[in-house]
């Protein structure tokens, strides 16, 4: 499991400042995390074939179809500053 040690040295590998009451709740949270591993490992996975997702979705998106789009008009009336048909902007590195 995970000493206050291998918390401290990782810590100073990572350039952090832990207090002392971070580093035993460091210590406590990762070897709770590598204790989960370990259980994970017991588990018998034969046959279990691999999966990116446990839901199976095949195509959840909609067709893409073309449909009318919001006038010009409609989408420059808010627009603090309006250029060539779009949203004026200040040039860059101005």
């Amino acid at each position: 499991m995970i000493t206050p040690e291998d918390v401290s040295y990782v810590a100073r590998l990572a350039r952090l400042q832990l207090s002392e009451e971070e580093q035993e709740r460091m210590t406590r949270e990762l070897s709770a995390v590598l204790g989960y591993v370990e259980h994970m490992n017991e588990l018998e996975l034969d046959g279990v074939e691999p999966t990116a997702r446990v839901v199976d979705l095949v195509n959840v998106l909609r067709e893409d179809t073309p449909r009318p789009s919001l006038p010009l008009e409609k989408a420059l009336e808010n627009a603090p500053d309006e250029a060539d048909g779009g949203f004026g902007v200040p040039a860059a590195g101005s």
